[in-house]
């Protein structure tokens, strides 16, 4: 499998990273995880050639992001009998948990117990934005980092991101990062960090990992069939996971792609694909941007998530409103509306944020540079969601 130098860590690693957030599960309970079937498809995807594997504290928990889940003891056991020296292991700081530097420590030593491992390769401090980033430098992450690395516990540190472009440039500049962790596929290139942050982190000789390649599945799942015939029409023996992986690794920016994969089918699929992945042809090209202008077509609301209009005097998240409300109109299958209007109601957004709190007064239409009727659009998207 093709390997790429991932930025200024001097390292090298798969450009298939196996994401470990979403292993398989014997049952309803997410912290359930099929040992013997997700050891299996570790060492399957290592012996392959895959060298990069990503889990985190929260993975696979069931009491939610406060304790420990499942992942990354399971990741410990599966890199036994020899696997854990083949590898490079990425974990990362909950920065929700952390109050000062002795949190940091005391964390970074449980996950070591954790994974079975005297060190982590890659360690991130876990999505850091506009909230997390001024409590991390407050509670001296840069020194952290450095104490971590020069006794050994940490070699090349990061962080993963999921806010607007600015606040990530912010924090960009804000430390001498070696790599980042940011969401990135063919329909998000403005989304969050999007392109811009891939450049500008590659820029400055940061490795890029990328995570959602496939939207959460949303790039296969949800495809309409006229979509999916226009792929297949221009590649009849590629897959929707060939179009978004391959075309993620055709930009010498991305280092490594993670991909959360729950079964054996998945991890096969996915060596295949990169095993064999090369350069996309002109046709490739045309025939992504041709889905990607549907897709763009079907778009409600052209929001970039700039952030402009927040704070929202009532507290409404009024891009992940427009998100989720263009996520609803991408796909045509009825079981994934109802899906994405109950993840609406139940996990994404807090009760303040939601559109049926829209006070209408006109504060976030004179900040937004792209004049967007927020006000009578936050109706739309709280009859869709809300009643």
């Amino acid at each position: 499998m093709h390997q790429r130098l991932v930025g200024k860590t001097g390292e090298t690693a798969s450009i298939l990273g196996f994401g470990c957030m979403r292993l398989p599960v014997a049952g309803p309970d997410p912290s359930c995880i099929d040992e013997d079937l997700a050891i299996a498809m570790i060492r399957r995807a290592v012996d392959r050639g895959v060298t990069y594997l990503d889990t985190a504290w929260p993975y696979h928990g069931s009491g939610g992001f406060a304790e420990p889940g499942a992942s990354e003891p399971m990741v410990g056991k599966a890199l036994l009998g020899g696997y854990r020296n083949r590898v490079k292991v990425a974990t990362k700081l909950p920065t929700w948990l952390v109050k000062t530097r002795a949190d940091m420590n005391r964390i970074l030593d449980m996950q070591l117990k954790r994974l079975q491992s005297a060190h982590i390769d890659f360690y991130l401090a876990h999505t850091l934005n506009a909230r997390y980033w001024p409590a991390m430098q407050a509670a001296d992450l840069a020194g952290f980092f450095e104490e971590a690395r020069k006794d050994g516990r940490i070699r090349h540190v990061g962080f993963s991101f999921h806010d607007r472009f600015s606040v990530f440039q912010e924090i960009v500049e804000g430390y001498d990062w070696e790599f980042v962790q940011i969401q990135y596929n063919y329909l998000d290139r403005e989304y969050q960090a999007g392109e811009a942050g891939l450049k500008s982190a590659a820029g400055k000789g940061m490795g890029v990992v990328i995570m959602e390649p496939l939207r959460g599945g949303f790039l296969i799942n949800q495809m309409p069939e006229v979509l999916r015939a226009r792929l297949a029409g221009a590649r009849p023996d590629w897959s929707l996971a060939d179009w978004a992986l391959r075309w993620l690794w055709d930009q010498p920016e991305v280092s490594v792609v993670l991909s959360g994969m729950s079964s054996m089918e998945h991890v096969e699929e996915n060596l295949g694909i990169a095993c064999n992945a090369g350069p996309l042809t002109d046709g490739d090209k045309a025939a992504i941007e041709a889905v990607r202008g549907e897709f763009s077509r079907r778009i409600k609301v052209p929001c970039t998530a700039c952030g402009y209009c927040l704070p929202c005097p009532r507290g409404v998240n009024i891009p992940r409103n427009f998100m989720m409300y263009n996520d609803y109109f991408l796909t045509d299958d009825a079981t994934a509306r109802g899906h994405i209007q109950y993840v609406y109601k139940h996990l994404v957004l807090e009760v303040d944020e939601m559109a049926d709190r829209c006070l209408h007064c006109g504060e976030c239409e004179a900040k937004c540079p792209q004049q967007l009727p927020v006000g009578d659009v936050m109706a739309e998207v709280s009859a869709v969601f809300c009643q």
